[in-house]
Formats: structure tokens, sequence, C-alpha cells
């Protein structure tokens, strides 16, 4: 069977990536997403049209509420494998606009789950965040971790997701297969995402805000590390064929569902990370020390071992590399040269 692959938030970062990695592999794929205007939507257009030029990529423009232009798409384009990553994303702007995170994120990702379930879709990929970890001190965070103390409506919907994903798997087995992204950045990254912001900022000789006054440590990973991820798990159906066989396993034990961290599995200091940027562009920042945000947590570390064991993944961007990658974009794209 020829593998086709809707992937939803399509013109987004992540899914823009992955698109393309997939469609330059020959695979047919249909994209969806809103195109909201949460940020520049001239980014995410200029996303879609570099898609479009690939013969095997289709297109639809629709909210994931809408579950009827969705389910039309789904009858239409018959996927075998759905990479559900449309969101709408941010921790900061959750606390703001709540009521955008429920419309999106639970009754979107409910509709896509439901007709995954009519349409027997082989595999169902679902983005979640390394945000559900919440208040949680142990690190690295582990996929058996326990996830009760989320900080964020964000975090709260993308838990959510999580708990209804796996009770569809267990009634109706629909294979499931959950990944908690770890601080993605890249070319083509999101101007909300601290990359961006402050190379943004630093370039343009203005204040670059640094929350909990720079006391903080994320595990950033590089895109391309994010999509060989995906990649490699699309055809590793959670099953209970080989129940023992990994170390550790989130694979439940009622349902054909699994939680993965995809992560680079390095902690980084928000100081340093600061640095590198100054060091790529030559140029130091403007800085503006603020308090930690609500919603915010203050560090992040990723186990990305029972990845590795599935599929042998391991992320291959170092962060200097990563960060001047970005930067040659950015100064491409925006004509900052």
């Amino acid at each position: 069977m020829k593998t086709k692959i809707l992937i939803t938030g399509s013109s987004g970062f992540i899914g823009f990536h992955l698109s393309k990695k997939l469609l330059g592999k020959g695979i047919k794929v249909h994209g969806f997403d809103s195109m909201n205007n949460y940020y520049d939507v001239n980014l995410k257009k200029a996303r879609c049209k570099i898609l479009k030029e690939y013969k095997n990529f289709s297109f639809t423009k629709n909210k994931l509420e809408n579950k009827e232009a969705l389910e039309k798409i789904f009858k239409r384009f018959r996927p075998n494998i759905v990479i559900h990553l449309a969101a709408q994303a941010g921790v900061r702007y959750s606390i703001e606009k709540p009521r955008v995170y429920l419309d999106s994120n639970i009754t979107g990702t409910y509709n896509i789950i439901e007709i995954s379930k009519k349409m027997n879709v082989k595999h169902l990929i679902m983005a979640s965040s390394s945000s559900v970890y919440g208040a949680n001190n142990k690190i690295p965070f582990k996929e058996t971790d326990k996830t009760e103390t989320q900080l964020s409506i964000y975090s709260a919907t993308k838990k959510s997701n999580e708990s209804m994903a796996h009770s569809y798997s267990n009634i109706w087995k629909i294979p499931i297969t959950m990944l908690r992204f770890f601080t993605v950045y890249g070319p083509w990254g999101r101007p909300d995402m601290a990359l961006f912001k402050f190379t943004k900022g630093i370039l343009a000789n203005k204040k670059i805000d640094i929350y909990n006054n720079g006391k903080m440590y994320r595990d950033f990973t590089y895109v391309d590390d994010i999509v060989d991820g995906i990649r490699l798990l699309i055809n590793k159906i959670p099953n209970h064929k080989n129940v023992g066989r990994y170390k550790n396993d989130s694979l439940s034990p009622v349902a054909p569902f699994r939680i993965l961290n995809i992560g680079n599995t390095k902690k980084v200091f928000l100081l340093d990370f600061i640095k590198e940027i100054e060091k790529a562009l030559g140029k130091k920042a403007i800085r503006n020390y603020m308090p930690l945000q609500k919603g915010d947590v203050k560090q992040t570390l990723s186990n990305t071992n029972l990845l590795k064991d599935i599929t042998g993944y391991k992320s291959k961007t170092n962060l200097r590399t990563g960060i001047k990658n970005f930067i040659s974009w950015y100064k491409k794209y925006y004509n900052k040269n």
C-alpha cells in the first residue's frame, strides 16, 4: 500500500519541515492548516508556497474545529497515516486567551481522533509537549514520570489530548503515538520563540526580555532532529506483540498507545544560549532582566532512551550549528545581510 500522510499544521514550523522532508522522499502528503494570525501569516504562506512546488502535495485551508471540512478531506485523500501537529501554541498567550486553546487544542484534536477512528487510520501520531511535565523537579524527564502538575493552560490542553487519545486507543484500538517535543528551534522558526525574538531584538538594537533573570535551562532541539524522530516512527506502530522488548516502555498496558520524548538530551543555560546568539551575530544584546512569567517552567531536559531503543534515534545538530543555521535563514528571509 502506498503511504499517504495527512499532516495537520503543515504550514507551521515543524509541520512545514516534516512535510518537505516526506515530499522529498516521494511520499504523498496532504496538508491541513488554518493559517491563523497568531503570528505573521506571511511566514506561513511562504512555507506553504514552498510545499506547493511538490507535485505530490495537496493542501486544505480550514480550522480543526470544522469537523465537516476535516471529514471531507479524510474521505477524499484517504490517508493511512495521520500526523497531527496543528495546535494553538504558546504558553504565555494561553493565559490571555484560554478559550482559543480549548477550541483548537481540545475540540480540534477530538475531531482528528474521532475521524481517524472512523477511517481506520493505520497510525495516528500526535504532538504533545515537554510542558506537560509541569512542576516536576526530577530531571531528565522520562515518559513514565507522573505528569499531574501542569503550569499553564497550554500544557493542560496537551495533557488533556494525551488522556483523550489514550481512552480512544483503549476503546477502539487505534494505534496512537504521542510525541513530547522539547523546545524546537531552527530555520523558519516561530516569531514567538526565544531564538527568533532574541535575534530580531539584537539586530534592531532593541532590548531583549530575559525571564527569571536568565536562570532557566532548556533542552533546545534542532528542527531537523525532531523531523528525523517523527519520520523514523511512522512505521513503528504501537502494539502488544513485543511487550517487554523495550526497557522502561511507556506502552499502555491496555491500549496500542505510547508516549515518547523527542529532545536533544542536553540542558542549556539560557544566558549561555544568548551568548551563542551574540557570537553568531557578532553583536551584543541589550538585556532586560525580568521575573519568571506565569506558566513558565524553570528547566527542561529529555530522556530519549526509549525513542533510541525503538528507532535508533540520536540528535545530530549541536547548538552552535543550529543557531548559525537559523541566523543565516533569518538574514536571508528578512534581507538583513
